[in-house]
């Protein structure tokens, strides 16, 4: 097998949570491999100011950006009608988008459970869809669910980004078993605990860093870079057989107890 079953020359991928994080690096990654990427999120300045710093990095990948609300339907129906008029389609999607809510369950306003699985699980559902429709016209394309550790492990004050993160574990073998037989290979990718801007409040903390430290095999926080590798892998043609697969980058983590 050729190398060349990794280069997503002439694909174009819609990453969305793409501003910043994990879903930046994800995007550059997917650029660095011969993707045209088009970057999400809905601060229309931090997402140009993304989109002019990859576009920097990696000039060749016709970086562009689309500022829409992944809860949001007719305005993800919209944005997706957009990339599509003006790139073709997409052949490769990222539900990355995502945030967290930390307080014990008995004290968790129902907004803001329905908040985290809107954005979490919800979005994947809606965004997957609306491109899905496309990919299925076209008998190809690629879904990648950010999921994570979580959807496998549970910790207290974090109940709905754990429910969420294990439904869209499951969301992404539900989108297997109706759009594989299409052409779209769906899997996800489970990170464990990694260094970001939304976690550093976290990694500054020396107990919980010295608790990630112990309890993760490979002994240290995760980088962001560590993650694209494995998303250009379930993105190219290297895994047009892999289906309905989740694929844990947690250095270890949940092969211990």
């Amino acid at each position: 097998m050729s190398l060349s079953v990794f280069d997503l020359s002439g694909r174009v991928a819609l990453v969305t949570g793409s501003s910043r994080g994990i879903g930046y690096d994800i995007a550059a990654g997917l650029a660095r491999a011969g993707a045209s990427v088009v970057l999400n999120g809905r601060d229309p300045a931090r997402l140009e100011k993304a989109r002019a710093g990859l576009a920097g990095e990696v000039p060749e990948a016709g970086c562009s950006a689309v500022a829409f609300d992944v809860t949001d339907e007719p305005a993800v129906t919209a944005a997706v009608a957009d990339i599509t008029a003006r790139h073709g389609g997409v052949d490769i999607l990222v539900n990355n988008a995502g945030f967290q809510h930390r307080q014990p369950m008995l004290e968790l306003d129902l907004d803001d459970w329905e908040a985290v699985l809107r954005t979490d699980l919800t979005s994947a559902f809606v965004v997957g869809r609306a491109v899905a429709r496309g990919m299925i016209e076209r008998g190809r394309g690629k879904i990648v669910n950010i999921c994570s550790v979580q959807a496998e492990l549970a910790r207290p004050s974090i109940a709905p980004y754990t429910a969420a993160k294990g439904g869209l574990r499951n969301l992404t073998r539900a989108m297997t078993a109706e759009w594989a037989r299409h052409g779209l290979q769906v899997n996800g990718i489970a990170p464990g605990y990694f260094a970001t801007e939304l976690t550093s409040a976290l990694v500054a903390d020396p107990e919980f860093s010295a608790w990630v430290a112990e309890r993760t095999p490979a002994g240290h926080w995760g980088r962001t870079e560590d993650l694209v590798g494995p998303a250009v892998f379930l993105a190219s043609d290297a895994a047009a057989f892999v289906n309905g697969q989740i694929l844990f980058v947690d250095g270890g983590m949940t092969a211990v107890v």
